[in-house]
C-alpha cells in the first residue's frame, strides 16, 4: 500500500528546510512591531506605555526584596534572643513590595490584552484576505489542513513574540542590569562582574545552541502539519474513503506520517536535553563561585549574613529567569520561524490580476463570446485549442464532451480563475482582462457541478448569494426550489446545520 503515496511522500522528503537568518528575523519584527504601535491610536498607544511602565516598575520591586530580605536577617542575627527589636515596619514592606511586584504583572497583562487582541484580530483577517485573494492555481496545489496548520501557527506565534520580547526577554536584561548595579554598590565589582560574566555566557551559549537545535524543531514542524493534513484530507472526504472502504488505508497514511513525527520528537527531545545540561552545568558554576566569595567575605568579616543571604537570594532571583531564559529563547526563535511561514504566503502572488484602473464590468443583456481561446494548466497538454463560439443574450448553450475536455475549464476562464494564453474572452463586447474580477464574478449566477454547503445552518446556504437578503428573500427562493415543504419537517426549520459539506444531509436534500 506504500507504494499509492510513495510520490507525495518523496515530495515532502525532497522539502527544503527554512533556515531564519538574523536578517530575516528583522524583516519579520519589521512586519509585526508596527502592529504594536498602531497608527492614529492614541489609547491603544498609552496602553503599550502603561505596560512597559508596570514591567519595569515590577522589575525595581524585585530587586528590591532582597534588601529588605537581608534588613531582616541582619536585624534576627544582631539580636537573635530578642525578636521583639526586629522592625515590624520592614517585615510588613517586604511582604507589601513581594505582592505589589506580583500585582503589578498581573495588571499589565491586563492592560496590554486590549492590544495584544486587536493585532492579532487584524493579522488574521489580512492573512485570511489575502488567501482569498489568490488563485484558484494556489488552492489547488495545497492541502487545507496545512495551510491552516501554518496561520494557526503564525498567529499563536506573533502573540508568544508580542508577550515574551516585552515582557520577559526585555525585562530580564533589565533585572541583570539592575542586579549587577546592586552588587557593584553593595559589595564589589567583582561580584557584579562574574555575575554579567556568567550571565553572557549563558546567553551566548543558548544563542548558539538553539540554533543548532532550530534544525530538530523544524523537521517537527515538517512532519506535523503533514499528519494534520493527512487527517483533514480524510475527514473532508468522509464519504468518498466510506464508498471505497479505505479506513485502513487513510489510518496506515496517517500512522505513517506520525511515526515520522515520533522519530522526529524523539531526535529533537534528545537535543534538548543535551541542552538544558549544559545550561545548567554554567548556572551551577557561577552560582558556586559566588557563593564561595560571598561566605569568605562572611568569614573576613567584611559581610554579613545578611549580606550572604541576600547575594544568594539575588542569584535565585536572577537564575530563575535566566533558565526561562533559554526556554523563551527556544520559543522565540520557532515563533520566528511559523511567522516567516505564515507571512511567506503574503509572498504568494496571484496568477491573475486586475490591471491599473480596471473599470467594473458595464451592464449588458449578456452576450458571451470566446474567441480563438487557447488554454492550459501544463504547456506540454493543451486543454482548449483555438476555442471559439458565441451565446447570445438570453439564449442557453450546453457545452458536452468526455471526461477532461475542457467543460470545466471552460466556466473557470469565464469566471477569470484563469486567463487563457491565447485568444480572449468577452461579455457585451469588453474582454474580461480588461475589467475588475469581482465585477465580473457578480455579473454571473453559478450552480456548481458539485454541491457545496457551508458547515452552517440551511438559511445561512441559502442566502450565501446574497448575503444582504432579507428572510422574506430567502423563503421565497427556497419555495421556488421546492425546498419549503423539507425544511418545514426539520425541527430546527431554516436553522438546521447541514454539517461539514453537507453531511448530515442526503445527496437529494443537498
Amino acid at each position: 500500500m506504500k507504494s499509492i503515496w510513495a510520490l507525495s511522500r518523496g515530495a515532502l522528503e525532497q522539502r527544503p528546510q527554512l533556515g531564519l537568518p538574523w536578517r530575516d528575523q528583522l524583516k519579520v519584527l519589521a512586519r509585526v512591531l508596527p502592529l504594536l504601535w498602531p497608527k492614529g491610536e492614541p489609547a491603544l498607544k498609552l496602553r503599550i506605555v502603561v505596560s512597559v511602565t508596570l514591567v519595569a516598575l515590577a522589575k525595581v520591586m524585585n530587586v528590591i526584596v532582597p534588601i529588605i530580605y537581608k534588613m531582616v536577617v541582619d536585624s534576627l542575627s544582631t539580636a537573635p534572643n530578642a525578636v521583639v527589636v526586629v522592625p515590624v515596619a520592614i517585615i510588613i514592606g517586604y511582604g507589601v513590595v513581594s505582592v505589589a511586584a506580583l500585582a503589578t504583572d498581573e495588571i499589565r497583562d491586563v492592560v496590554f490584552a486590549t492590544v495584544q487582541e486587536r493585532a492579532l484580530r487584524l493579522i488574521s483577517v489580512s492573512v485570511l484576505k489575502h488567501i482569498h485573494s489568490l488563485s484558484l492555481r494556489f488552492h489547488l496545489e495545497r492541502q487545507t489542513g496545512g495551510l491552516s496548520r501554518s496561520i494557526e501557527r503564525g498567529t499563536d506565534s506573533i502573540e508568544t513574540l508580542f508577550s515574551y520580547l516585552l515582557f520577559h526577554i526585555g525585562p530580564i536584561f533589565l533585572q541583570i542590569v539592575l542586579v549587577a548595579a546592586v552588587l557593584w554598590h553593595y559589595f564589589s565589582f567583582t561580584f557584579a562582574a562574574i555575575t554579567f560574566f556568567v550571565v553572557t555566557f549563558y546567553a551566548v551559549y543558548t544563542a548558539g545552541a538553539t540554533q543548532w537545535r532550530m534544525k530538530f524543531r523544524r523537521e517537527m514542524n515538517v512532519q506535523d502539519r503533514e499528519a494534520n493534513a493527512r487527517a483533514v484530507d480524510s475527514l473532508l472526504n468522509y464519504e468518498t474513503v466510506k464508498y471505497f472502504n479505505n479506513e485502513e488505508h487513510e489510518l496506515d497514511r496517517f500512522d505513517e506520517a506520525k511515526q515520522d513525527y515520533v522519530a522526529a520528537a524523539l531526535a529533537n527531545q534528545r537535543a534538548l536535553t543535551a541542552f538544558n545540561i549544559g545550561q545548567a552545568i554554567i548556572l551551577a558554576v557561577g552560582q558556586i563561585i559566588i557563593m564561595l566569595m560571598a561566605a569568605s567575605a562572611v568569614f573576613r568579616g567584611a559581610m554579613t549574613i545578611g549580606d550572604f543571604v541576600m547575594v544568594n537570594t539575588y542569584l535565585l532571583q536572577l537564575y530563575g529567569p535566566l533558565n526561562t531564559l533559554g526556554w523563551v529563547y527556544r520559543t522565540v526563535r520557532q515563533s520566528f520561524t511559523d511567522i516567516e511561514q505564515m507571512y511567506a504566503l503574503f509572498a504568494e502572488k496571484s496568477d491573475i490580476e486586475d490591471k491599473a484602473g480596471a473599470p467594473p464590468l458595464a451592464g449588458g443583456p449578456g452576450r458571451v463570446i470566446f474567441d480563438h481561446v487557447g488554454f492550459w494548466y501544463d504547456e506540454r497538454r493543451p486543454i482548449l485549442k483555438d476555442v471559439s463560439f458565441e451565446i447570445p443574450a438570453g439564449k442557453t448553450l450546453a457545452i458536452v464532451g468526455p471526461t477532461g475536455g475542457g467543460k470545466t475549464t471552460v466556466a473557470r476562464l469565464l469566471f477569470r480563475f484563469y486567463d487563457p494564453q491565447r485568444g480572449s474572452i468577452s461579455i457585451d463586447g469588453q474582454d474580461i482582462r480588461d475589467v475588475t474580477q469581482d465585477s465580473v464574478r457578480q455579473a454571473i449566477g453559478v450552480v456548481p457541478q458539485d454541491t457545496v454547503l457551508f458547515n452552517d445552518s440551511i438559511y445561512y446556504n441559502i442566502a450565501y448569494g446574497d448575503v444582504d437578503a432579507d428572510q422574506e428573500a430567502v423563503k421565497d427562493a427556497a419555495s421556488r426550489a421546492q425546498l419549503a415543504d423539507f425544511i418545514a419537517k426539520l425541527s430546527d426549520g431554516y436553522l438546521t446545520r447541514v454539517g461539514e459539506r453537507g453531511l448530515k444531509l442526503s445527496g437529494g436534500e443537498k
